[in-house]
Parts: C-alpha cells; structure tokens; sequence
C-alpha cells in the first residue's frame, strides 16, 4: 500500500481533529499530484518544538470559525508518536483551492475516511512510498 509522511502533529490533526485536506508545494508535474486512492499515514520522525507551536497557533485560528468538539486535546509534545505509520485515510482529489480552513495550497489533497492504526516503526522519505501490505494487515 502507498504511504505518504506527514510531519506531526498534522497527521495527528487528519486523525482525530477532522483534518480534511493535506498540503503540498510540490511542482506542477509531479506525479504524486495524481493519486487517488487509501494511503498509509506516516508521522514523520521530525518536529520540533516551533512547529508544535506553529501548529497549536493555526489550530486556534481555525476554532474561532470552525470549533472542534469539546475535550478535543491535543497530545502533548513528547506523546505524538514519530517515525511510523500512525493511519490511514483516502485521497479523494487533489485541488487548488478549497473552502476548508485546512487549505493552505498550493495543492490539497482532498481526504476522507481517515483512521488510526496502531504504531508500526517505518522509516519515511518524500513523496509516496511502498509500504509492504504484510506490515500493516489492519490497514485494509
């Protein structure tokens, strides 16, 4: 199955904050830009401490006009898994606008039907990757 790494605690927000699109600057010919389909979901080994700042800053932006449920909480930074598949979810399409206040652009990808799996160890890299389907049976 394809995977596709995600910095955290963005993956976190595609699996329990109701994450809805996926952002990408990659070129216009780049064949990722193409894909439809379920994906993996791989929490990237990376994230520092600003980026988790960063990301609680643009959360709150969004509450203000589009609230999550209540007792939504963020994990806190040491708890967010990193450097495994954390998920799955499904690309729908891939847009340049959208009215989702998780549309950043230039490119969204459009997801549903997303849901955590249990952590399993993988090693990301950019763009989609090939993740054996014995690694992840409940991924189907």
């Amino acid at each position: 199955m394809k995977a596709l790494s995600i910095r955290q605690p963005w993956a976190w927000a595609i699996l329990h904050a109701g994450k809805d699109i996926e952002n990408r600057d990659w070129k216009p010919w780049n064949p990722g830009l193409k894909f439809r389909g379920p994906f993996l979901i791989l929490a990237s080994a990376g994230m520092t401490r600003d980026e988790y700042a960063g990301f609680l800053a643009t959360v709150h932006g969004i509450s203000v006009s589009h609230p999550f449920p209540t007792g939504l909480t963020l994990p806190a930074f040491e708890e967010l898994p990193r450097g495994g598949i954390v998920g799955r979810a499904e690309i729908v399409d891939c847009v340049e606008q959208h009215p989702s206040p998780w549309f950043f652009g230039p490119y969204g990808f459009v997801l549903r039907n997303a849901r955590p799996l249990p952590f399993v160890p993988f090693k990301g890299r950019l763009g989609f990757l090939d993740v054996p389907d014995r690694l992840i049976p409940e991924a189907a």
